[in-house]
């Protein structure tokens, strides 16, 4: 216990041990109780610190999260970035170390000016709101990167009745809260008073949310649709290259005629490898091949347009032909994927920076929903499914999910896996089905409580086929969004920074 409580390096190794458990909490292992322990341990390792101690050891589990929990990032710079194994390892480090800068500046904050060590409920609850805090700043901070929320490790735990109440973001509050209030059972314990109430506290949210799993919040909105979605499983290193242009036009056209007759044909992101006017010809003769088999069909493909100021921007975009409408432009751009940081600077100096396609501009947020089939589709490029904020904000005007993506840029790695949990997690919270629609896997149907119905297994190519319904009505956490989870945060926190001054004057 001391090891964990008193500064030096026993405690920081501790921190660094108990991030790195936090991924095996989320897929592919599922061990969801161990998110309870890496955040019972990360709490009680800052309860004696002082402000600069506890910024160390903030850092020391917040790099020992995202270097357990984000290694796909190598497989990307190394294996399609073109970088050598020594650079790639500096940069993905870099990347990791930059961001237990942000565990780093909430634990300095929490040993600064809002822990409460002398009250154990108020505490608790500080640092659950602090938490949650700083997961909702990471979702925002520099364009965001919101992955390895505490809260996805409750997809199939017992807490996932709550996610369509208050999203990931209430898991992850319960989840910290409830980390809190075991760690400080002994103390409160020797006070009557407090103890009742911090037992209905730590009990409550988990009896609730497994009371509430499987309820159904929303309504069919009509008949099932038949889907046949398409894997192409084309490599990475392929998917570029103007040779292969008319190969992979061949293959997703081969693919589609081949299929059995549906309401829905959906393409991954990007199947369409070059953009929308020179394709023109193609998608027209799949436009008439779609409407004679009264079907809308759904594909990736960049489009290039002006923007409000006149200028030819390119786009990663979603577009629908047959029986539908609509073209859908990205808002939410993956950093060097799709667009370079700084690029007058970066540019030319190694070839990760010079990716394919890593011009894209930032779609507008005023766009109208994809229709097909008459129903309104929200749509999310690969990397948008993960914002649970944004997705809520789409899906509240949807009766269908969708999501396209090109996950072979991370390999055989686990970041495939965290993505596609992500988006059952956004099929869950919104109450919906979500179509997942992939180059090389997972292509799945996600049906409104998480679960996957229907799949294709990675690096194969294969068309999989299943029924979603079109649902109508709102989760409270599409009505509500995250607000009343943040004020009560902000609230808690106000409470903790004041009750802190008062004490220290006294």
């Amino acid at each position: 216990m001391h090891w964990i409580t008193r500064s030096g390096w026993p405690g920081n190794l501790i921190a660094l041990v108990a991030g790195a458990i936090t991924p095996l909490a989320l897929a592919p292992l599922d061990l969801w109780p161990l998110a309870l322990l890496s955040i019972a341990l990360f709490y009680l390792g800052l309860r004696d610190l002082n402000p600069r101690q506890a910024a160390w050891r903030g850092w020391y589990y917040g790099f020992g999260l995202f270097a357990a929990g984000t290694s796909w990032v190598y497989v990307s710079i190394h294996d399609y970035g073109a970088a050598s194994p020594a650079l790639a390892a500096f940069l993905t480090l870099g990347f990791v170390a930059g961001l237990g800068l942000l565990l780093a500046l909430a634990a300095w904050l929490w040993a600064r000016w809002l822990r409460r060590s002398e009250a154990p409920l108020a505490d608790a609850l500080a640092f659950a709101a602090l938490w949650l805090t700083q997961e909702a700043f990471r979702s925002w901070f520099l364009t965001g990167f919101p992955w390895l929320y505490a809260g996805y490790s409750q997809l199939d735990g017992p807490l996932a009745g709550l996610a369509p109440v208050g999203g990931v973001w209430l898991l992850s509050f319960v989840l910290a809260l409830s980390a809190a209030l075991l760690v400080n059972l002994v103390q409160l314990r020797a006070r009557k008073a407090f103890l009742a109430t911090a037992l209905v506290l730590l009990a409550g949210p988990w009896v609730a949310g497994l009371a509430l799993k499987g309820h159904a919040w929303t309504l069919p909105a009509g008949e099932p649709l038949r889907v046949a979605a398409m894997q192409g499983n084309v490599e990475q290193n392929l998917k570029w290259d103007p040779a292969q242009l008319n190969a992979q036009l061949a293959l997703y056209r081969d693919l589609s005629f081949s299929a059995q007759p549906t309401d829905l044909i959906v393409w991954p992101e990007t199947a369409v490898p070059v953009l929308k006017e020179q394709a023109a010809g193609y998608l027209q003769f799949m436009h008439r091949f779609a409407s004679e088999r009264q079907a809308a069909l759904i594909t990736g493909v960049p489009i290039r347009q002006a923007n409000e100021r006149g200028e030819q921007r390119y786009y990663n975009a979603v577009s629908v032909i047959g029986q539908g409408e609509g073209d859908y432009l990205k808002q939410k751009l993956v950093p060097f994927g799709e667009y370079v940081p700084l690029q007058e600077v970066l540019r030319g100096l190694i070839a990760f920076f010079d990716l394919p396609m890593s011009d894209f501009a930032r779609g507008s947020a005023e766009q109208p929903l994809l229709q097909a089939k008459g129903y309104k589709i929200a749509t999310f490029i690969c990397y948008e499914v993960v914002y649970p904020e944004f997705a809520a904000g789409l899906a509240a005007h949807s009766e269908l999910l969708l999501t396209v993506s090109n996950d072979a840029w991370f390999g055989s790695s686990i970041g495939p896996l965290q993505h596609l949990q992500m988006a059952q997690m956004r099929a869950l919270e919104a109450g919906r089905w979500m179509i997942r629609a992939t180059n090389n896997g997972m292509t799945v149907l996600i049906d409104p409580f998480g679960r996957i119905t229907e799949q294709l297994p990675q690096f194969e190519r294969g068309v999989l086929y299943g029924e979603v319904v079109p649902m109508q009505q709102l989760t409270p956490y599409l009505y509500w969004r995250a607000w009343p989870l943040l004020i009560l945060c902000a609230l808690l926190l106000t409470w903790a920074l004041l009750a802190g001054r008062m004490a220290r004057t006294l």
